[in-house]
This record gives C-alpha cells, sequence and structure tokens, in this order.
C-alpha cells in the first residue's frame, strides 16, 4: 500500500520498532521518582530482525532512591556509574562486551580527566574488551551540581527474536 503526500510524493507506509524502557531499580531509581519529577528513560531497548540496540541515558553516581552518592569524590562517582550502567545492561541481558559507544560528561575536564582515564582504562581492562568502545569525553554543567561525571552508552547485540 502506497500513501500519497500533499506534495504529490508516494511513500511506503513503515512499521514502528518497538521500544521498551530499561531498569535496574536495585541499585538506580527512575526519573519520574525524583522528588520533582523528570520525564525521561534510564534507558530504551529497541530489536530491530534479531538485533537488540539499548540506549543508556546519561547516568551518573546515583542510588536507588533517587540521592547523589559520594558527593566530592570523583573516583567513587565514575565507578558508581560503571555500576549503575552494568546494573541496566545486565537488566537486559547485555554486559560491557555489548557497548559500542560511551559519551562522558565531566563538570571539570581539566582537573578530572587523568583520573578518569585510569578508571576508564581499568574498569575496560577488568571487562576484558577488545576491541574497546568508542568514546568522547565532555566537559558539561550537569543537573545536579555535586555530580562531577555523567555516563551514557550505546549497545548491540544479536537476539533469537526476529
Amino acid at each position: 500500500m502506497m500513501i500519497k503526500t500533499d506534495s504529490n510524493l508516494t511513500l511506503a507506509p513503515h512499521t514502528h520498532v518497538t521500544k521498551q524502557a530499561i531498569s535496574a531499580p536495585q541499585v538506580l531509581n527512575e526519573a519520574y521518582c525524583y522528588a520533582k519529577p523528570s520525564s525521561f528513560s534510564r534507558g530504551l531497548r529497541v530489536n530491530i530482525k534479531g538485533v537488540a540496540f539499548l540506549f543508556i541515558s546519561g547516568t551518573a553516581s546515583v542510588d536507588e532512591h533517587g540521592r547523589s552518592v559520594n558527593p566530592g569524590d570523583f573516583r567513587a562517582q565514575a565507578w558508581r556509574a560503571y555500576e549503575n550502567i552494568t546494573a541496566l545492561l545486565e537488566a537486559e541481558g547485555a554486559s560491557w562486551k555489548d557497548i559500542v559507544r560511551t559519551t562522558c560528561y565531566l563538570r571539570d575536564i581539566e582537573r578530572d580527566y587523568e583520573a578518569f582515564n585510569e578508571i576508564r582504562t581499568e574498569f575496560f581492562r577488568r571487562q576484558g574488551l577488545d576491541p574497546l568502545p568508542a568514546s568522547t569525553g565532555i566537559q558539561a554543567i550537569l543537573c545536579r551540581p555535586e555530580l562531577l561525571i555523567e555516563m551514557e552508552a550505546i549497545a548491540i547485540f544479536e537476539t533469537d527474536e526476529s
């Protein structure tokens, strides 16, 4: 079936891909549970013809109650962000071996990049990643003044679904 548009273009109808929210409430609360609710998912899973794509939202050093943890301690915040992303991956049957891209936001990249790179290198080594994911580091003002780092990630893996 073809669809006519006002500009006389003919378009084939498309099918929407299915999306489902990713969550790991044992380590990380949902954004709508904040004292001032926020409108985003911790991540989304999109399945396309036997391949799952996980799009993980910016994840920081936040606990299962939505509280920032480890204020002022960059290294502890970085490890907690990795822990939270790991839990989100595991909730979908994925691991860091499925990560293809990370984006890392640092409040003060000049002060914290060396520590960040040490932690990232150690974390990826522990995960046995080869090749390493593509990654970008950006200095940014984060959503809470006590947060020093936030990370987002994209994972891709095959599934049994078609």
